[in-house]
């Protein structure tokens, strides 16, 4: 697709309800995936395998998630039978940084280089042998970073010269309640971790239940600024709202 392509595509699906922004993406693209770890990842699988059951779904596993985060990934899997490919960091790399700086320094030293070793670099290697892959980020699902998310964009962060990747976001105009009356109304598995007062569920150090009328994102790295909570998988959020 070249950006002109994008550009019209994307005006013809501003605001338009996820199933339709999800059927364009699968129109268009064959070489694409679905990135799965929580609410709205499920409920985009419940609404893509509908429309081609054999959809590729792949989800991190960081060596951090909480138990209850590996029996819903397992469920999942089992409840659409699908295949979920896990995605595990590079353990050299990794054994460096535990070594020389324990297992808990995101506490003093902020969460990028973790998540940058745990979450990005092993969604680089995923990506760059895809054309598209959709996500289920919602505009206001954190404070200061995703309120200008459009429906599809070319993904600045992991795009190359040689490797144009294009980025859906089909859930970008719902809210919270609306994801979970899609839950509620097809029966979608959801994590057991929502029933304990966590909302947005990372990894287990890094994640805490929420407090009423708290913003869901406020259980993840709270130590940091509200206004910075993107691990690098979403990195052009932050890019954006910069300029």
């Amino acid at each position: 697709m070249t950006s002109f392509d994008i550009t019209a595509l994307q005006a013809e699906l501003q605001g338009q309800k996820p199933r339709k922004i999800l059927k364009a993406a699968l129109e268009q693209f064959d070489n694409i995936a679905i990135s799965f770890s929580g609410a709205e990842d499920v409920v985009l699988i419940d609404m893509a395998v509908k429309i081609r059951p054999d959809i590729q779904v792949f989800s991190l596993d960081t060596g951090r998630l909480h138990p209850e985060t590996y029996r819903f990934i397992e469920k999942v899997r089992e409840h659409y039978g699908i295949q979920i490919e896990l995605l595990t960091p590079d353990h050299a790399i990794l054994d460096e940084m535990v070594k020389a700086k324990g297992l808990f320094s995101f506490y003093r030293d902020g969460h990028q280089e973790c998540c940058g070793i745990r979450k990005v670099d092993s969604l680089r290697r995923k990506l760059a042998g895809l054309d598209a892959w959709i996500t289920g980020q919602r505009k206001d699902q954190s404070v200061g970073t995703r309120q200008d998310l459009p429906e599809i964009q070319i993904d600045t962060a992991f795009s190359t010269p040689e490797h144009q990747l294009i980025k859906f976001n089909p859930l970008a105009n719902w809210s919270s309640a609306q994801v979970w009356d899609h839950i509620e109304a097809y029966q979608v598995p959801y994590n057991e971790l929502h029933e304990k007062g966590f909302i947005s569920i990372g990894c287990e150090p890094c994640t805490r239940p929420v407090l009423p009328n708290q913003h869901e994102r406020a259980g993840r790295w709270w130590w940091e600024d509200a206004t910075k909570k993107e691990c690098g998988l979403h990195a052009g959020n932050l890019t954006h709202r910069k300029n």
